[in-house]
C-alpha cells in the first residue's frame, strides 16, 4: 500500500511538473524577440501577407488565448503544424525520438559498464598505484565535457585513423527494410547484422563522447560507496569465514553500494539525454537533438513546443522509474 501512494502521489507532481514547464516554455518562446512568420516570407512581403500568416498560425490572439487553444490540441493528440516543414509536430518529433533513445541507452550502457569496471578495480586495488591512476583518470573525465570528447574523438578517428563513421546514423548505400525507426533493435530482430554493425559504428563516437564523463560519476560514487561499505560488520563476518577478496567485494559489499549509484545513474540518464542535443549536432546525426536546433534556429515555435514538452515528459518518467526502483529495492523504504 505504501507502494501504491508514492506511486501516486510522483504521478501528481508529475503532471503538475509538465504543466509548469508547458507554460514556461509556451511564454518565454513566445516573449523572446523575433517573429516567426517574417522568416517565412520573402523579402518582397508586404505587412498584409505577414498579418494573414500570424492569423493563419493563431499567433495574432493573446498569448493566454494561445495557450488554452493549443493546450486543447495536445489533449487531444494534436501539438500543432510545425512552420517550417507544414508537417504535424507529434509526428516529427516521434519520428526522430528512437534515434535520441538509441543513442543514449547505448551512451548509458557503456557508461555502466566502464564505470562499472573501474570502481570494482579501484576498490580491488585500493592503495595502490592503479586506484590512484584511476581517479586521476575520472578527474580528467569530468573536467572535459562532451562535447569536447566528441572533437577529439573525431579527430581521431574520423580524421587521423578513419575507423568509425562521424556522421549520419546509417550509410546512404545500405538497403533499409526497417518499418519502425528502431533501427538497431529492428535489425537484431530481422537478423540484418550487417545493417547493426553499420549502425553501432556511427553510433559508436557519439556514444562515447556522452559515455564519457557519466562513466567518470560512476565510477567515482560507486567506489565511494564501496569503500563505505567495506568496513561494515556483515562484510568483516564474510572475511572470517574465508571468503576470498572478490567473493566479498561483488557477493556481500556491491549489492548494498550499488542503491545510490542506482538513484545517480537515473538523474544522470536524464542529463544525459539533453546532452545529444550538441552532440547530435556535432555527429550530424539524425535525431531529436539535432531538430531541436533546427526549431530553435528557425524560431519554429510549434516545433519546439513539442520538442520540450517531450523530453520533459522522459526526464519525468525516468525519475519517476528511478524513485520506484529505488524503494522496491531498499528495505528500509520498502517496509518503513
Amino acid at each position: 500500500m505504501r507502494l501504491a501512494r508514492v506511486l501516486l502521489v510522483r504521478v501528481l507532481t508529475t503532471l503538475v511538473t509538465l504543466a509548469g514547464v508547458a507554460v514556461i516554455v509556451f511564454v518565454v518562446i513566445r516573449v523572446v524577440p523575433g517573429n516567426p512568420v517574417a522568416m517565412m516570407l520573402p523579402p518582397g512581403a508586404g505587412p498584409e501577407d505577414v498579418a494573414r500568416l500570424n492569423a493563419l498560425y493563431g499567433l495574432d490572439k493573446p498569448i493566454a488565448q494561445q495557450f488554452l487553444i493549443w493546450l486543447g490540441g495536445v489533449v487531444q493528440g494534436d501539438f500543432g503544424t510545425s512552420i517550417t516543414t507544414r508537417q504535424p509536430v507529434l509526428g516529427l518529433v516521434l519520428g526522430r525520438l528512437p534515434a535520441t533513445l538509441e543513442l543514449s541507452v547505448m551512451a548509458l550502457v557503456i557508461a555502466v559498464a566502464v564505470g562499472g569496471v573501474l570502481a570494482l578495480t579501484g576498490t580491488r586495488l585500493r592503495g595502490t598505484r592503479t586506484e590512484g591512476a584511476i581517479d586521476v583518470a575520472n578527474g580528467v573525465a569530468l573536467s572535459v565535457p562532451d562535447f569536447l570528447w566528441g572533437l577529439v574523438l573525431i579527430l581521431l578517428f574520423g580524421v587521423l585513423a578513419p575507423v568509425f563513421h562521424i556522421s549520419g546514423r546509417v550509410s546512404p548505400s545500405l538497403d533499409l527494410p526497417f518499418s519502425t525507426n528502431f533501427y538497431l533493435f529492428e535489425s537484431v530482430v530481422r537478423l540484418r547484422f550487417d545493417l547493426w554493425a553499420d549502425i553501432v559504428a556511427h553510433m559508436f563516437m557519439p556514444a562515447v563522447a556522452l559515455a564519457i564523463p557519466l562513466a567518470a560519476i560512476i565510477a567515482q560514487l560507486l567506489k565511494q560507496s564501496l569503500k563505505e561499505t567495506m568496513h561494515l560488520d556483515y562484510v568483516t563476518l564474510a572475511r572470517t569465514r574465508g571468503y576470498g577478496e572478490n567473493h566479498v567485494i561483488l557477493r556481500e559489499a556491491l549489492p548494498n553500494a550499488v542503491l545510490p549509484t542506482l538513484t545517480l545513474v537515473g538523474v544522470q540518464f536524464t542529463f544525459l539525454i539533453g546532452g545529444t542535443v550538441i552532440i547530435e549536432r556535432l555527429f550530424s546525426y539524425e535525431g531529436l537533438g539535432n531538430m531541436a536546433i533546427d526549431a530553435v534556429i528557425n524560431r519554429d515555435l510549434p516545433l519546439i513546443q513539442g520538442i520540450v514538452i517531450l523530453f520533459a515528459v522522459i526526464f519525468t518518467a525516468v525519475n519517476l522509474v528511478v524513485d520506484m526502483m529505488y524503494a522496491a529495492l531498499n528495505p528500509r523504504l520498502r517496509h518503513a
